[in-house]
């Protein structure tokens, strides 16, 4: 029996080493970062700084993707059906990995079982914004307005069960009020439309439009956070706004794979994301554009997962929305 067992350890340590030399090699082509939305917005404008960095460290090119659809669900069941090789990768938002579960009976993959967590790369503030025609500058004056005028104003998002979207209809909730939600294929084509006045309200991250809002293109009437943001405290947070105490609601970007990536590889990936975020130049450029660099270890990003899960299906629940 010493002997099979002798020629199954060194078949093991073999099957190791060869496991090893294949995560070192990794990547040997082309890295794609799929993101599930339209070109110009605050998803497409981080990974395209990451992506910059990223290639030199990784010793090939760092391609970004885009493949907006479905509430960000088409890019990301793109991923889910791609090797498991570490070459396609997600950079994905709340709505199609944590929000979605609770807003569809059915979906074409599962985002626990058919992705692999990386890292949270980044964090951007909710901000509800008003075109300057409409004459509103707070909250408070919207949800007067909306009740003068029920079912004749409308508000724009990034798309259907994004994390804007639940943002828009909790307010709706608490308000009384009943702002229609249009929804775009990304932050992009929704900022666009609010510039020209197509829409007079959005829901969107800070990023895309945090220069709009400085050259009074648009008004911020109010941010999402919990408090006023350190770099932005002449916004209100929603909280502040009578009938809303409490209210709060993130919005992130993080990178996952397909399931099954090799450990060696997550590891490898991670390390070198938050080493990329970490650049001063990187930090300050993701700053400027209101996204908050993160980079955080993967049991971390796997543990802040599971938690915005529950906390979507609470803030689902509040809506009073029904899963379609």
């Amino acid at each position: 029996m010493r002997a099979p067992m002798k020629h199954l350890a060194s078949a093991l340590a073999a099957c190791s080493m060869l496991l090893a030399g294949a995560a070192q090699a990794w990547p040997t082509k082309t890295v794609t970062l799929v993101v599930p939305y339209a070109p110009g917005g605050g998803h497409d404008a981080m990974a395209r700084i990451v992506a910059e960095k990223l290639g030199p460290r990784l010793g090939q090119t760092v391609l970004v993707e885009n493949k907006p659809g479905g509430g960000g669900m088409v890019g990301t069941e793109f991923v889910t059906k791609a090797q498991p090789d570490g070459h396609t990768l997600l950079f994905c938002s709340p709505a199609e990995i944590v929000i979605a579960p609770s807003v569809y009976k059915a979906m074409r993959y599962d985002p626990v079982k058919d992705l692999t967590p990386i890292t949270q790369v980044g964090d951007t503030p909710l901000v509800l914004m008003a075109h300057p025609g409409q004459g509103v500058k707070t909250l408070a004056e919207l949800v007067a307005k909306a009740k003068k005028e029920p079912g004749k104003l409308s508000y724009g998002t990034a798309g259907n069960a994004s994390s804007q979207h639940l943002a828009g209809a909790w307010i709706n909730n608490l308000a009384g009020i009943d702002l229609a939600h249009i929804p775009y294929k990304g932050a992009g084509p929704a900022t666009n439309d609010l510039l020209g006045g197509q829409v007079p309200y959005a829901i969107l991250g800070m990023a895309p439009v945090m220069q709009h809002i400085k050259s009074g293109r648009i008004t911020a009437l109010a941010v999402m956070t919990g408090k006023r943001l350190e770099w932005a405290k002449d916004i209100p947070t929603v909280a502040e706004t009578p009938g809303m105490a409490g209210f709060q609601a993130n919005h992130w970007m993080g990178l996952l794979g397909p399931a099954n990536l090799s450990p060696e590889i997550v590891a490898k990936l991670q390390a070198e994301v938050a080493a990329v975020l970490a650049m001063p130049d990187v930090a300050a450029r993701l700053r400027g554009i209101g996204i908050d660099p993160v980079g955080s270890s993967t049991a971390d990003f796997r543990k802040f997962l599971a938690e915005e899960r529950e906390r979507f299906a609470r803030m689902f629940k509040l809506t009073g929305l029904k899963p379609e």
